[in-house]
């Protein structure tokens, strides 16, 4: 059998600490290791390929998947909407913006989305829903899984925290969005508490309430520790270092470091969106706001059982993302679209 040539376009690993780049990198080794039989993948060549797969908006890219003759492919990361309190723009250029994302999903002949929920929103933004495939983000097994007690007990001691510290992590790019100034607030009402943020300013200036987050990074309450984008190699030593991940985000479509946690079999806190249920199956503890994360996170560090219960969900939902579910999905997907006239 020929084998199926995909060309990936994407910069989304040029800048650090984006869960899109997190999501390529994956799919991209999952292709080339697990299913090296059936594809050729190629990234931002010009040589001649079946599949043209696009991962960022790129002006670039834009141009590549309106000249190509091939099949071609959008990875949708994000919706116009998503990227309200993510970068600060004058309202002309964010009002261009958002016209040339839609612009650019509509070349496409097949759109990828990661999170079911968003198809109504993407046909409300004149795509055709006989165009849009769902298929999951999924996290490697290999790269983010359980540490035993030692290791634990050795990266909390590299980081300053003690062996019966309560560690409660938020991890992505800090921003108005993802509720940084929310997990701040939740820290200073749980001060024998330890709060880390792992991430930064991906898009530096631009980014939606940059002076103000950036007073709080830099003058934070005495228990909330920024440590910056961190490699992803050591994204695992934090999960693993922290007894809960809290993600207060106000939109999102499918947090990489959802799956990344969940793999290490931690608890996991969240806002209560409607985007989630349809991927986590309920199996998580939510809260509208700081009052309610503070009855959880306190539930979660005085009550041994119900901790219990919410690793064994964590574990759940790390099962069903599996790399061998989601590669036959890409398979199926890949394989279809070529058989087309």
């Amino acid at each position: 059998m020929k084998k199926i040539t995909i060309n990936m376009l994407s910069s989304a690993d040029k800048v650090a600490g984006q869960g899109v780049g997190s999501a390529y990198l994956e799919l991209i080794k999952l292709l080339r290791e697990d299913a090296k039989d059936e594809f050729d993948v190629f990234i931002n060549k010009g040589t001649k390929y079946d599949i043209l797969h696009a991962h960022t908006v790129d002006p670039i890219n834009y141009i590549k998947l309106k000249m190509t003759k091939g099949k071609k492919v959008v990875y949708v990361h994000f919706l116009p909407t998503t990227l309200d309190g993510s970068i600060k723009l004058p309202k002309l250029f964010f009002k261009i913006f958002k016209w040339y994302v839609i612009k650019f999903y509509k070349l496409a002949d097949h759109l990828v989305v990661v999170n079911p929920s968003f198809i109504k929103e993407m046909v409300e933004n004149g795509l055709e829903k006989d165009k849009i495939t769902y298929i999951p983000n999924f996290v490697s097994r290999e790269q983010f899984h359980p540490l035993s007690d030692k290791e634990k007990l050795s990266i909390r001691k590299k980081y300053g925290y003690d062996k019966d510290d309560f560690i409660v992590m938020g991890a992505g790019q800090v921003q108005t969005r993802k509720g940084v100034m929310d997990f701040v607030e939740v820290a200073k009402k749980m001060p024998d508490v330890k709060f880390v943020w792992a991430g930064g300013f991906s898009f530096g200036a631009i980014t939606d309430g940059h002076e103000e987050l950036k007073k709080v990074m830099d003058n934070p309450p005495k228990n909330v520790n920024f440590v910056g984008i961190v490699e992803r190699d050591e994204m695992n030593n934090l999960f693993n270092m922290s007894n809960v991940l809290f993600v207060p985000s106000y939109n999102e479509l499918f947090p990489m470091t959802i799956l990344e946690s969940t793999n290490c079999h931690i608890p996991l806190l969240l806002r209560d969106l409607e985007l989630y249920e349809d991927i986590l199956f309920k199996k998580y503890p939510k809260g509208n706001n700081n009052e309610d994360f503070i009855e959880v996170l306190t539930k979660l560090k005085e009550d041994k059982k119900y901790y219990n219960e919410q690793i064994k969900n964590s574990t759940y939902i790390s099962d069903f993302y599996t790399k061998e579910h989601v590669l036959e999905m890409w398979k199926e997907f890949y394989t279809s679209i070529i058989k087309e006239d």
